[in-house]
């Protein structure tokens, strides 16, 4: 099923004061990717860039640390409500980051840029051939991309008890999509196992990251005992019941940048 976007919005401006405290896979796979974007393209200086999904600010911190090329920094996000935390901590930065609300395959990009990043944000989106393209045609020649988002066994557990999850692509499906528009350079998965005490507190976790946004319906009192039972007979463990996050990434650089090497 696809996500109701105007839900993904409200469920993750209700999390933002929250969402750092618990987003402990968020910012792990952040890391990597600036990490695997670095070992594959060493010699990337980019002028300016786009990131997509910036959320609070926590990534967004890290690629004005990591790349002091940059001249210019658009952080596009769904809910508008973050960008009152873009704006706080841009305050520490020079003055080049700024602030595009809007949903990615909808909103007018103002421009090209010499790097796209995202993390943890484009398994959301409705049509993913139609925004790889979209991307494609905003890099510039030599340019690079560079994403993490998360495959088919991410909340497994949750969709084995509920029938419910989002329809995320395999990383040979991603793979094949990306490399229509773009060379790709780097392809891999992970998987990242989180313990709770006990689902009630999982389900914390799901809210107060905001990932809880498939059904706008909440619990009934039978149904959440139901749950909780299920959950601790076929997912408890010494360290207590688990949650299953499956990051995957990719490095491309623009195709141009492959036809300019083939030339």
């Amino acid at each position: 099923m696809n996500a109701d976007k105007s839900l993904i919005s409200r469920r993750f401006a209700h999390a933002l004061s929250t969402y750092e405290d618990e987003a402990q896979v968020q910012a792990q796979v952040g890391d990597a990717l600036l990490r695997f974007l670095a070992e594959t393209l060493p010699g990337v200086h980019p002028r300016n860039a786009l990131e997509i999904g910036c959320c609070t600010g926590m990534l967004t911190e890290k690629i004005v640390a990591r790349l002091p090329s940059l001249a210019q920094l658009t952080v596009c996000d769904l809910v508008a409500a973050f960008q009152s935390c873009i704006d706080t901590r841009s305050r520490a930065w020079r003055q080049y980051v700024s602030f595009l609300a809007g949903d990615i395959e909808q909103v007018e990009l103002p421009q090209n840029y010499d790097l796209i990043l995202s993390s943890s944000t484009l398994h959301w989106v409705h049509d993913f051939p139609a925004l790889s393209a979209k991307l494609a045609r905003h890099l510039n020649a030599g340019g690079a991309l560079a994403i993490a988002l998360y495959g088919p066994d991410n909340f497994t557990e949750i969709r084995e008890l509920t029938g419910s999850g989002l329809p995320y692509l395999s990383l040979e499906e991603l793979r094949h999509i990306l490399s229509r528009h773009f060379e790709l350079l780097l392809a891999r998965e992970e998987h990242h196992e989180l313990w709770f005490a006990d689902p009630i507190a999982l389900l914390h976790h799901l809210r107060d990251t905001g990932v809880n946004a498939l059904s706008p319906v909440g619990w009934t009192k039978g149904r959440l005992a139901a749950f909780t039972a299920a959950y601790r007979e076929r997912f408890s463990g010494e360290q207590g019941i688990r949650l299953t996050y499956h990051p995957l990434y990719f490095i491309a650089s623009s195709q141009a940048e492959k036809e300019t090497k083939a030339t």
